[in-house]
């Protein structure tokens, strides 16, 4: 175990990229077992890894987003819900957190939503005299939604490192926690536009809106088209999101005739990208997992969990806590793909439900993600509100404490990330 432990410490510590981390860390591992007579193990548990039927489902989700994105999905996502607050004082801010409610079921991944929605709403917010660096924020943290309400690239990851549960039960489960924290956000929005007095908008007569609800229809029934279909056990996840892909080039090639070829051709490339990091993160993330359930690290971790406190609501916090301060230095997949093998058959030996525990720690990991000094997609919409990222992290204090709230309601009540998935 020592060799592994210097190993994945050393590497990360001079900033290997956290793939090459978990392959040598595992490599260390297997030869202090068994010699070389276990290295011949690393090249199958590497294909193992990646050759899950359920993995078909990853670039069809990210093509689909991307099309979406190419196609001008954002503009008619923006409209629609514009004409729902725009009459509301500080209206930009409540778009920008419900739109990525809705875009939450085309892209699952935060990054994603913060540069589509980012690019559009920021420059808006800041011309109708919102702070810079709170445009950014509102930006960032509604982002991070993306991941939880399904479809989620990172559910499908989830499902395929730890098989004891369901893609369709993360899915499921994801549904109020990420709408939770949907509300809380509009909470802290509510109240920070009242106290700053920031604008709002003449009213959208009633043939606009609904005009605009018409436009933005067909982009919408894309996540009811994944969600139905799987939901409903017509479609499995590949054949749903397969079915997605083909339905967003449709609706963009003739419906909103905006989508060309050369479109298509960019939304390839960038699927074929994003798809290379996250399979070769999976392949070696699975010579780590395979090490982990030989050396008995779980055990031992299970074991240390419980010697800080007896309470299982403690024990969650704490978890949670070290969830966060990983999630400070690595970004949600790789940070994902490294504890998961660890902690959630630690839970398990202590008696926690594996898909409370699942959503669980995929919301604090996602709440990590606009937390310094990483914070990617805070940084991006720094970047994107040409604001200093530490104004951005300051601006993003209200909403963090929100999140805090949501996370700390989930470890409370199993039942908000379980009672969905039990009606299924």
């Amino acid at each position: 175990m020592t060799p592994a432990i210097v190993v994945f410490v050393l590497l990360l510590f001079i900033g290997a990229p956290v793939a090459i981390v978990m392959a040598m860390s595992g490599l260390a591992g297997g030869f202090a077992l068994g010699g070389e007579r276990m290295l011949g193990i690393i090249a199958d548990r590497m294909f193992s890894g990646v050759s899950g039927f359920l993995l078909i489902a990853v670039p069809y989700f990210i093509f689909t987003a991307e099309l979406m994105n190419q196609g001008g999905l954002t503009h008619k996502l923006i409209a629609f819900n514009n004409s729902l607050f725009g009459r509301v004082r500080g209206a930009l801010s409540h778009v920008n957190i419900s739109v990525s409610v809705f875009f939450a079921g085309l892209t699952g991944a935060a990054v994603t939503d913060t540069v589509a929605i980012g690019k559009i709403m920021i420059p808006e917010m800041k011309k109708q005299g919102y702070d810079a660096e709170y445009a950014a924020a509102v930006t960032a943290c509604s982002s991070i939604i993306g991941p939880i309400i399904p479809p989620s690239v990172v559910m499908v990851v989830y499902a395929t490192l730890l098989r004891d549960i369901s893609v369709i039960d993360l899915f499921a489960g994801g549904i109020i926690p990420g709408l939770l924290m949907a509300l809380a956000l509009l909470c802290v929005s509510f109240f920070l536009a009242w106290k700053r007095g920031y604008p709002k908008q003449a009213p959208t007569p009633l043939k606009v809106a609904l005009m605009s609800f018409v436009v933005a229809l067909p982009a919408m029934v894309v996540p009811l088209i994944i969600l139905g279909g799987i939901l409903s056990g017509l479609t499995t996840i590949t054949e749903a999101s397969g079915f997605a892909a083909v339905y967003a080039i449709v609706i963009g090639v003739v419906f909103y005739r905006n989508l060309t070829w050369r479109k298509i051709w960019d939304a390839l490339v960038v699927t074929v990208r994003f798809s290379g990091v996250v399979f070769f993160l999976l392949a070696t993330s699975a010579v780590l997992g395979w090490f982990v359930t030989r050396s008995g690290i779980a055990r031992d971790a299970a074991g240390l969990i419980t010697t800080f406190s007896d309470a299982a609501f403690l024990q969650l916090m704490m978890v949670c806590l070290l969830l966060l301060v990983i999630g400070t230095v690595m970004d949600v997949l790789p940070a994902l793909v490294v504890v998961a093998p660890v902690l959630v058959p630690a839970m398990i030996q202590l008696g926690f439900d594996p898909l409370h525990f699942a959503i669980l720690m995929i919301v604090v990991l996602n709440v990590s993600n606009v937390t310094p000094p990483v914070g990617m997609t805070l940084m991006t919409a720094a970047r994107i509100a040409e604001v200093p990222y530490e104004r951005a992290i300051v601006a993003s204090l209200p909403f963090y404490v929100a999140f805090i709230g949501v996370i700390v309601l989930l470890a409370a009540f199993p039942a908000l990330s379980t009672w969905v998935p039990s009606l299924l």
